[in-house]
């Protein structure tokens, strides 16, 4: 198995080896690749492996002994039947460029990536790019999961994505526990486009509160960032139907709530409207070397509405994106409230 040193990645990987361990139809040790760094004189895999603690992106919390810190990439992934990807979606072709030939042809992949990419034909999900670079089988898992509360073993739900009946229930197992719970839908693009769009929502959520709006706005920043997800899905989730009850679920409405009143991406926006810095900067200072998801996705999905020419049909989208690149001033973001179409 396959995971990363990020905090959602250490967070996943107490459950996962926790399942692993218990659950006899899994091996039970999961190899999670760390990108070797010093941390207080030692080697981060070394902490790992003999404290049983990544130090540096969740510290206070303890890692099952079963899951084994790799530095090397190949040795992590070699014999894997699933891999997940707990990644910064500016990654994802690096990894699989040093992946590709070492990895089991029947292996499946489960994404936790919350971007996009924009490929020639416009829009082009990570969970794609994976399957076209190694031509496995991919799944997503997206959800209200902040990884802290994940890690505190605090009740939450999360939404898996599989297009294939047999595989949906192997990964539930891998994944719920009592406090993680699993829900396994088959419209995998739609809850992948859910978890990257949030993130631009979030930043507008992020820009209100640096502004000092109150929760009134934000509700509003919520429900026309929601528009605006549910119409970008319907237009680009060309493979197969788009239910409203698919942005019901965790990886919807609910996720979208929690990362609009407590993700990074929310604290980023507000400090962005505070203090003037730039994204870059306040990555370095806040995010401890970690990248921030909303302003990359929003250029990318400006990039693509722009080809198809329907910027104007994506006020919120659009506003994110011209604040965090284009030299727009963080207080018009109310604008692109006050102008929204009242139906899309």
């Amino acid at each position: 198995m396959y995971l990363t040193k990020s905090l959602r990645g250490s967070a996943i990987a107490k459950i996962v080896g926790a399942n692993a361990e218990k659950l006899a139809k899994f091996d039970t040790t999961v190899n999670m690749w760390v990108f070797e760094e010093t941390v207080n004189g030692r080697k981060l895999t070394e902490i790992i492996n003999t404290d049983h603690e990544n130090v540096k992106y969740l510290p206070g919390h303890k890692l099952p002994p079963n899951v084994v810190a790799v530095p090397d990439l190949l040795e992590a992934v070699k014999g894997a039947d699933i891999l997940i990807f707990v990644i910064p979606h500016q990654f994802v072709k690096k990894v699989c460029d040093t992946i590709k030939g070492h990895i089991k042809a029947d292996a499946v992949g489960m994404s936790l990536i919350k971007g996009v990419d924009e490929g020639p034909e416009g829009l082009k999900l990570i969970s794609e790019v994976i399957r076209e670079n190694l031509g496995i089988t991919m799944t997503v898992l997206m959800g209200a999961n902040l990884a802290n509360e994940v890690a505190e073993d605090k009740f939450c739900e999360t939404t898996i994505g599989c297009k294939c009946k047999e595989i949906g229930p192997i990964l539930k197992d891998l994944m719920q526990t009592t406090n993680f719970r699993v829900t396994v839908v088959e419209e995998a693009d739609v809850v992948e486009i859910c978890g990257a769009l949030k993130n631009i929502v979030a930043v507008g959520a992020g820009f209100c509160d640096g502004l000092g709006y109150g929760d009134n706005t934000k509700a509003a920043v919520i429900r026309l960032g929601l528009m605006e997800m549910i119409a970008f899905a319907r237009l680009f989730c060309t493979a197969g139907p788009v239910s409203a009850t698919t942005f019901l679920e965790s990886c919807g409405v609910a996720d979208l709530i929690t990362t609009c009143y407590g993700g990074r991406n929310r604290k980023i926006g507000e400090a962005f409207a505070k203090t003037g810095k730039t994204i870059e900067e306040l990555e370095k200072e806040m995010l401890n070397g970690q990248k921030l998801q909303g302003p990359a996705t929003a250029a990318e999905v400006n990039h693509i509405l722009k080809r198809k020419q329907m910027v104007d049909k994506f006020p919120l989208f659009n506003a994110v994106h011209q604040i965090c690149f284009e030299g727009n001033p963080v207080k018009e973001f109310i604008s692109c409230l006050q102008n929204h179409p009242e139906h899309m």
